[in-house]
């Protein structure tokens, strides 16, 4: 395997030159530049981020980590991180934990090795001694008190889903409460339940252990045969929304004439479905973005104003919520 010192014989020029050209640092002239780029395609050398970052002694790597790749929220979120990150010269390292705390501590052990100068994560554990270190981190979709991070208004949007429901005529609710381990998915459910207790509308709750799709599936099922009176649905999130909205089609329900149904995430999947998905939109790349600026800023030992950062969440027409009287 070639190295740069291999680089440097052939173009017949110093490490420190083929350095210069490699981070486009410092003045090179062009003829020289020629030469290292073709020699550095000859030899088939390719340098790596963790090997340039110990020569520079400057590291430009930030991991990342998700809970669940499968869902599609999460997705947008690395997006608006990669964005930004990328936009500053840096790189991103990525780890899917699979909302495992073995697996969460060795994609973290792995970005220390790879010299990682932050870390962004959305974990269940953000106060886990697995992030007591001088480490930067920022915690992203999650409410940590004291910490950096960014997340969307939940309570909001579950009083908003709440209040949409009602004001398009549902008066047997069911109100899907997700994953009582995370600390957004219970503030959604509160804010949904404190609405619902207020305005006096009948309504039940039922439990989501996962966002997984298939608890989603089998959330969907039981709802109909334990409550079929319902005509009012309060999804966890999306996925769920979505194999509510399957099951109701199937078991022959009006989709939004018997039975309204409102989501959370807005996913882009939710615009596709057949009827699509009202929902309460949580501005998932914009979260990652500013995510991104945040540790960034502290990276850089920048002035930090906010360092906890709520974003607002928005309620989204389609067609799963009947239409409401604008007058």
């Amino acid at each position: 395997m070639a190295t740069i010192k291999d680089v440097a014989k052939a173009a017949q020029v110093s490490v420190a030159t083929v350095s210069r050209v490699l981070n486009d640092t410092g003045y090179v002239h062009t003829d020289t530049k020629i030469r290292v780029t073709q020699a550095m395609q000859e030899l088939n050398y390719f340098p790596n981020e963790v090997a340039r970052s110990l020569f520079n002694r400057e590291s430009r790597l930030i991991g990342l980590i998700l809970p669940d790749i499968t869902n599609p929220f999460f997705p947008q979120l690395a997006r608006g991180v990669e964005d930004e990150i990328h936009a500053h010269g840096f790189r991103l390292l990525f780890g899917n934990s699979d909302e495992d705390r073995e697996k969460e501590l060795a994609y973290l052990q792995t970005f220390k090795q790879n010299q990682v100068v932050g870390v962004i994560a959305v974990t269940n554990e953000p106060e886990s001694d697995m992030y007591n270190d001088d480490l930067p981190v920022v915690f992203l979709d999650r409410t940590v008190p004291n910490a950096p991070s960014v997340f969307a208004d939940a309570a909001t949007g579950g009083k908003m889903a709440a209040m949409e429901l009602i004001k398009r005529g549902s008066r047997q609710i069911t109100l899907l409460k997700g994953p009582s381990h995370l600390q957004t998915a219970r503030q959604r459910f509160k804010g949904a339940l404190d609405i619902l207790t207020e305005k006096g509308v009948d309504f039940h709750v039922m439990s989501n252990a996962s966002f997984s799709f298939q608890e989603a599936r089998k959330s969907a099922k039981a709802l109909f045969q334990l409550y079929p009176e319902t005509d009012g649905i309060i999804a966890s999130n999306d996925i769920v929304a979505t194999a509510v909205i399957h099951e109701a089609l199937r078991i022959g329900k009006a989709i939004p004439d018997e039975v309204q149904i409102i989501g959370f995430d807005d996913i882009p999947q939710s615009e596709l479905l057949f009827p699509s998905l009202s929902t309460i939109r949580q501005p998932a790349y914009d979260m990652g973005k500013e995510a991104a600026k945040l540790l960034i800023k502290f990276i850089q030992k920048q002035p930090i104003d906010q360092p906890v950062i709520q974003m607002p969440v928005s309620f989204i027409e389609r067609e799963t919520t009947r239409k409401v009287d604008s007058q």
